[in-house]
């Protein structure tokens, strides 16, 4: 399938000036399962940013910027062609040892209520474990826009029962880990009606499974992610691989307003 993406953060602040750093991870990079056709990322001082590849093997780029408008637009875009492979990554180039994948994060830390989660399905293994792992979850956790926010735990989401793809995403890891499951979280899109706008990108996670190497569940939609998924980034949680991540500094007092699109359209490039 071939996908058209435009991807855009927009930012607007009460008062201009001073300086911006921003992180961003929203370079996609060809694979067996997607093929990147064209890609380009336009942001404030774009012209002078550090591009480096990070440990987990995502095309980074560092920007700093000087704030002379009141208004800052980060725009990614680009065509992707994508090949359903089940979900199946193999393995890649990321410089983590595996080992790494089964250390708990703040954000993904268990709790009492994540490992009797992770325990019914301590009998199982392999593929079979992950996809009834995805399920119970799925069933814990209903899909409720607004539910969680930027910074909700998986704990936290487990607990409410409501949340969006980063907290279906981070139980699944946090409980994968319990089980000894190398896992870690994935950023990127997914498309779904032709022409219509999300606001904000997608997540899933990724588990290690041997023979196989890393394969990728979306607890959200029950489903290993397919050719309607382009994957943009990986870290051990949503803090790593979150497309845009910046700070401000130098001007305190003025206020920020954020606003994201993102349009992933099959029907325009075909």
């Amino acid at each position: 399938m071939k996908l058209k993406i435009r991807h855009s953060t927009f930012y607007n602040y009460d008062q201009p000036g001073g300086q911006l750093i921003q992180r961003l991870h929203l370079t996609p990079q060809s694979g067996a399962e997607q093929t990147v056709l064209d890609w380009q990322v336009n942001a404030p001082g774009m012209e002078h940013a550090l591009v480096y590849a990070d440990a987990f093997g995502n095309v980074t780029h560092l920007v700093n910027s000087q704030l002379e408008s009141d208004e800052v637009e980060v725009v990614a875009e680009g065509s992707v062609e994508t090949t359903d492979t089940a979900g199946m990554i193999g393995p890649d180039n990321s410089m983590v040892p595996l080992g790494a994948y089964l250390t708990p994060t703040a954000v993904t830390l268990p709790n009492a209520a994540i490992r009797t989660l992770a325990r019914k399905h301590e009998c199982e293994t392999g593929l079979d474990l992950l996809h009834a792992l995805m399920g119970s979850v799925r069933d814990a956790i209903d899909y409720e826009i607004g539910a969680s926010h930027a910074h909700t735990t998986a704990a936290e989401a487990l607990k409410e029962g409501r949340g969006v793809c980063q907290d279906h995403a981070h139980v699944f890891i946090s409980a994968a880990r319990e089980l000894g499951v190398p896992a870690r979280y994935v950023s990127g899109y997914m498309a779904t009606t032709p022409g219509e706008l999300a606001e904000a990108s997608h997540a899933w996670a990724e588990a290690y499974v041997a023979d196989l190497g890393w394969v990728g569940f979306d607890v959200a939609n029950r489903t290993c992610p397919d050719e309607r998924y382009v994957r943009v980034a990986v870290a051990m949680d949503v803090n790593g691989a979150r497309p845009v991540k910046g700070i401000r500094r130098g001007y305190n007092r003025s206020g920020e307003h954020l606003r994201v699109e993102v349009l992933v359209d099959p029907a325009a490039a075909q």
